[in-house]
């Protein structure tokens, strides 16, 4: 079985990169403070989706009571994501600096829907700190109890 980054969230990721990439198109320092974030936001994205929605993926499968042998790979996951987790949360810091500082650049420059896709984006993190990135975790210890 393999592990694969629910669809929806996949979709939520690539939208907002492609947002924050047409944001990075403007030619004064909103579009620098928005490429400052696009960079950023990729290399947290791609790390998301190598160890934390994989296992998210199962939670279909969880909820209707299957445990197979194969879902192990998550418990490995669950396990990079909790010893990553200071690392983790320590980039979104940063990310939130940087959507701060996009938030006043766009706001001084006359970009209001900016302002509010800065703060749409801020939520999105504070979401994955308090709720995928624990789900995550939990499914990683549900599995390693369950397949013992």
């Amino acid at each position: 079985m393999e592990l694969k980054t629910p669809i929806p969230l996949k979709s939520e990721h690539e939208s907002l990169l492609a947002e924050i990439h047409a944001a990075g198109r403007l030619d004064d320092g909103t579009g620098k403070a928005a490429r400052l974030v696009a960079r950023l936001l990729e290399r947290h994205f791609a790390l998301e989706d190598e160890f934390v929605f994989p296992p998210l993926g199962l939670l279909p499968d969880l909820a209707r009571g299957t445990v197979e042998p194969e879902m192990a790979a998550a418990v490995v996951m669950a396990s990079k994501l909790h010893d990553e987790m200071t690392n983790l949360l320590a980039v979104q810091r940063t990310i939130v600096a940087a959507l701060e500082e996009l938030m006043a650049v766009a706001e001084a420059e006359g970009h209001p829907e900016l302002v509010g896709f800065a703060e749409s984006l801020m939520l999105h993190e504070e979401m994955e700190r308090d709720v995928t990135y624990p789900t995550a975790i939990l499914i990683g210890k549900y599995l390693q109890l369950k397949l013992k």
